[in-house]
C-alpha cells in the first residue's frame, strides 16, 4: 500500500517515494517481499496522481494500481489487480520500508486454521494515558497485554473481501485490516514482530531507517 498522501513527512510528494538510502521507501518493502518464500505476486497500490516516471520507482517486475480516496478502496484496487486465482494475500504499507523477507514469511505461515487473519506485532512499551480535547488525563491504561500493530496483515481473499464489502460509510472505515476482520467477528491473532518494521511517519523516523538501513 503506498497511495497515502505523507503530508506529515513534509517531504513534497507521496511518501512511499521519498527516497531511503538511494531507493524509495516502496522499493525497499517490494525488495523484501520479492525475497520472501510464500510471495509470488506483488501488487503497489500508488496515489491516482502519481505519474508513470515516479510509478516505476515502486522497483522492477510489479504491478501497480491506482488508489481510491480511503484505504478501503485502495485495498479494493489492489485486490482487483492481483488477479483472480490470488487466494490469500498480505496488505503491506510501503511506509514500513525495513521489513525483512524472514517476516514476511513467518507471517504468511501463522495463516493457519482456526485464524482468519494473522499481523506481526511489538509489546506496548510506554505508559498509555486516556486525555480529554484540553489534554487533560482521563485515565492511565494497562498496558500488559497491549501490542503494537505492525503489517503484512494476512487473510485469505475471500475474508477480505467480505469484511470491506461490509464497510459501507466513511465513518464504518478503519485504520487496519485486521480491525474489519474483528468487527465481522473473524478470528485474528498476533505474532511477534520487528522493532524495526516501524512506520516512518515524520522526518526522525526517515532519519532513523537511513541509520538502521546504514548498519544492516
Amino acid at each position: 500500500m503506498a497511495a497515502g498522501s505523507g503530508e506529515r513527512l513534509g517531504a513534497g510528494k507521496p511518501k512511499a517515494f521519498v527516497d531511503l538510502g538511494g531507493k524509495t521507501m516502496v522499493a525497499h518493502a517490494v525488495a523484501a517481499f520479492a525475497a520472501a518464500h510464500s510471495i509470488d505476486r506483488i501488487v503497489v497500490v500508488v496515489p491516482p496522481s502519481v505519474g508513470d516516471e515516479l510509478a516505476s520507482g515502486a522497483g522492477p517486475g510489479v504491478v501497480t494500481a491506482p488508489g481510491g480516496r480511503t484505504r478501503q478502496e485502495s485495498v479494493a484496487a489492489g485486490l482487483d489487480a492481483c488477479g483472480a486465482d490470488v487466494t490469500v494475500v498480505a496488505v503491506h504499507d510501503a511506509a514500513r520500508p525495513l521489513i525483512t523477507p524472514g517476516l514476511v514469511d513467518r507471517t504468511v505461515a501463522a495463516l493457519v486454521p482456526p485464524w482468519d487473519a494473522v499481523a506481526p506485532g511489538v509489546p506496548v512499551a510506554d505508559t498509555i494515558k486516556i486525555v480529554d480535547s484540553r489534554m487533560a488525563v482521563l485515565q492511565t491504561v494497562d498496558r500488559s497485554g497491549m501490542w503494537a500493530v505492525q503489517t503484512p496483515q494476512v487473510c485469505s481473499r475471500a475474508v477480505l473481501e467480505r469484511v470491506h464489502a461490509r464497510v459501507a460509510t466513511q465513518a464504518d472505515a478503519a485504520t487496519d485490516d485486521l480491525s474489519l476482520v474483528e468487527r465481522a467477528g473473524g478470528r485474528v491473532r498476533l505474532i511477534e514482530g520487528d522493532p524495526t518494521n516501524f512506520k516512518v511517519t515524520s522526518a526522525l523516523d526517515l532519519a532513523f531507517a537511513a541509520q538502521l538501513l546504514a548498519a544492516r
